[in-house]
């Protein structure tokens, strides 16, 4: 009975890497003793749509190389034909495993030259797999580029300083590539990798915002997106948490509002995607709109799922309007500012029935409404804060409604942004009906929001809920628990601030340096296949102009965030550089944050300025002051693998970069424990 059992699951195990991985899947001596056209035969049967003849002809010169460079492996190895990447929404077109090395071979037929981009390319399959599934963590991976038109030979093979098991990427001709895993092989340590376990495999991706919108808006879930380990708390739990207050709303026909919190990079917005991306049906009551005042993160989300839908579209041989698509995807993702607008004149209920702020605590006081609705709308008397009238728009309807508040602590970073109490002000004052769902996590203190909280509960229902908290970074990868450091640091708290850093710096290097050439040196040797980098500095940061950087040059974040290396408005080219306006929200691999003058270290605190005219002068308001140390904390969390602080050396000739501003800074790094550069 055991071993009819076992043979079942090896059964059922072996059916999963053959549907769900790959279009092919096959133990080397089974697919060097078949003939090219049963492989063909398979490869086009699991590819689910029509074959081009380009690339029919491209999959029968790949299977003759391979079926020619790997007979001396016959006995043993395994090899996937198009084998998906789900976080890239990418196929590898070769993945063997031989002994304990794993081979990503991509083919460029036809061509004679090993293109940059190609490079990348591989580079890029071979970091996923490191990076994400979980058997290949402790294996070495090499990848491969054959150009089947190139001079025989290979490049030198050769590991990288990373030193984590993924070799350079490696040039190879077609007739080359036996003799280039023979020595693969000789630099692979480590068993034997067993195929059938390790396609099975746990897959733990953590895609940036704009991959992981670009998989919500192509119909995967959150639980897709989000890790399974024991570490990290499971996106799908806060998104299921808000799909039952959703269903208890419109079934009920009451009201309700969702307050989520979570550490910076934990996932609110992915949070919020999700729901928006289940409910796009616009005949549906169940209707929801994605809205965030962030306008930078809002182009860029269109741009990228524009691009996206085009991209993906053409690879089905369909043609789809970029201005149309475009439109389609406005609807899904809005400005909240275009939102208030429109309900300013159409006094109707929304069509949405559920909609979802994104960075809610950034929503305006009641001054700065006022103030904008008198100089640029011509309303002198409107009296309600933002938080207020937005929901007001909610309640026109006369069944049911939900909001969901994603909220980040300590994120405040402009002039007149409201925090979260003055949503619960506004539902205290004017809608006590409305049902309250609130993260415990509401009452820590980089909220602001205890005293709010406990006053609402003397007028409406505030349901607590564990579930619309989520507690650990997933930006970070590499370490987690980044976020936890920077607010030690920005608290001034050295020991919490060092311990931190222990914890965080064997996976995710922390640098600082008074070199900028050398920051940039450090961002380029560290950052592999098209791993975005780029120079992100505090938009108080005036003098630095002596460094070519200039926080007033007018910068396009949508070209900075999605163009490629070879364009020189793209981060890649460390020229133009994102304030923390443009970046809140979004991610990079790695960082460069250049720290000024605007926020000095002092013997007994943060000293906070801004420039103004020919010199420096004291920010005294608290809220100017909070806004300010936000802008840092902003800065210091959007690297998700590493990031280097470059902390000017001053000039003694220029009292404006007197070096007595920027050492006690450069000091208190290293007091923390950052290592020099």
């Amino acid at each position: 009975m055991e071993l009819e059992l076992r043979v079942q699951e090896k059964s059922k195990a072996s059916a999963a890497m053959n549907v769900s991985r790959a279009y092919y899947s096959s133990p080397l001596c089974k697919f060097l003793d078949s003939s090219k056209d049963s492989v063909l035969g398979e490869l086009a049967r699991n590819s689910g749509f029509a074959i081009e003849l380009s690339q029919r002809d491209a999959w029968i010169r790949q299977i003759a190389v391979l079926q020619e460079q790997l007979t001396t492996w016959s006995s043993s190895g395994h090899i996937f034909l198009e084998f998906v990447v789900p976080r890239m929404g990418r196929r590898i077109d070769v993945l063997v495993i031989i002994q304990n090395a794993i081979l990503v071979i991509e083919f460029k037929v036809g061509e004679s030259t090993f293109t940059r981009a190609a490079l990348d390319q591989v580079w890029d399959y071979a970091l996923d797999l490191k990076n994400f599934h979980e058997p290949s963590h402790g294996v070495t991976i090499a990848p491969i580029l054959i150009a089947t038109k190139a001079d025989e030979g290979f490049s030198a093979v050769a590991a990288s300083h990373h030193n984590d098991g993924v070799l350079m990427p490696i040039k190879s001709g077609s007739n080359s590539l036996r003799a280039c895993i023979e020595q693969v092989l000789w630099l692979s340590e480590g068993p034997n990798i067993e195929a059938e376990s390790w396609v099975l495999g746990r897959y733990k991706p953590t895609p940036t915002i704009v991959e992981a919108a670009s998989a919500l808006y192509g119909h995967h879930s959150v639980a897709d997106l989000s890790r399974s380990d024991a570490g990290a708390k499971n996106l799908s739990v806060t998104s299921a948490t808000v799909d039952r207050v959703i269903e208890a709303a419109r079934s009920q026909r009451k009201k309700a509002i969702c307050f989520i919190t979570g550490v910076p990079g934990a996932g609110k917005t992915l949070v919020g995607l999700d729901v928006a991306t289940k409910h796009m049906d616009a005949s549906s009551d169940l209707h929801s709109v994605y809205l965030s005042g962030n306008g930078p993160l809002v182009k860029i989300l269109c741009e990228a799922l524009t691009r996206d839908e085009v991209a993906r579209a053409r690879a089905k041989n369909q043609r789809l309007r970029v201005g149309e698509t475009r439109k389609s995807v406005e609807l899904f993702i809005q400005n909240v500012h275009h939102f208030r607008d429109a309900y300013l004149v159409d006094m109707r209920a929304p069509v949405d029935h559920v909609v979802i702020f994104d960075e809610a605590q950034r929503a305006w006081t009641l001054e700065q409404t006022s103030k904008f609705m008198a100089q640029k709308k011509g309303q002198n008397n409107f009296n309600r804060s933002e938080p207020e009238f937005l929901i007001s728009c909610m309640d026109r309807h006369q069944d049911w409604a939900v909001v969901i508040c994603l909220v980040g602590g300590g994120q405040e970073i402009n002039t007149g942004e409201a925090g979260i109490s003055e949503w619960l002000r506004a539902i205290e004052r004017h809608y006590p009906s409305w049902e309250v769902h609130v993260s415990p996590h509401l009452t820590d203190s980089e909220y602001a929001a205890t005293e709010a909280i406990a006053s609402l509960q003397q007028h409406a229902q505030v349901v607590f809920d564990e579930g619309l908290h989520l507690a650990v970074s997933m930006r970070s990868f590499r370490a987690e628990h980044v976020s936890t450091f920077v607010k030690h640091l920005l608290d001034r708290d050295k020991a919490r601030a060092s311990e931190a850093l222990e914890a965080v710096r064997q996976r995710y290097p922390i640098v600082a340096t008074r070199d900028l050439s050398k920051a940039k040196h450090w961002l380029k040797s560290q950052a592999r296949g098209t791993e975005r980098y780029g120079i992100v500095v505090s938009s108080q940061a005036e003098r630095l102009k002596p460094h070519a950087i200039n926080v007033r040059s007018p910068m396009d974040p949508v070209h900075w965030f999605l163009d490629e290396k070879d364009d020189v408005r793209s981060s890649y080219y460390l020229e133009d550089v994102a304030t923390e306006f443009h970046v809140q929200g979004l991610e990079l691999d790695w960082a460069c944050v250049v720290w000024d003058a605007d926020f000095r270290v002092g013997p007994d605190g943060w000293r906070h300025h801004q420039f103004v005219g020919n010199k420096w002068q004291k920010i005294h308001k608290a809220e100017r002051q909070l806004y300010l140390k936000n802008a840092y904390r902003v800065l210091l969390t959007r690297a998700r693998q590493g990031m280097v602080i470059v902390v000017p050396p001053g000039d003694p000739e220029d009292p404006t970069r007197d070096a007595a501003f920027y050492d006690p800074i450069f000091h208190y790094l290293l007091e923390v424990g950052v290592s020099s550069l």
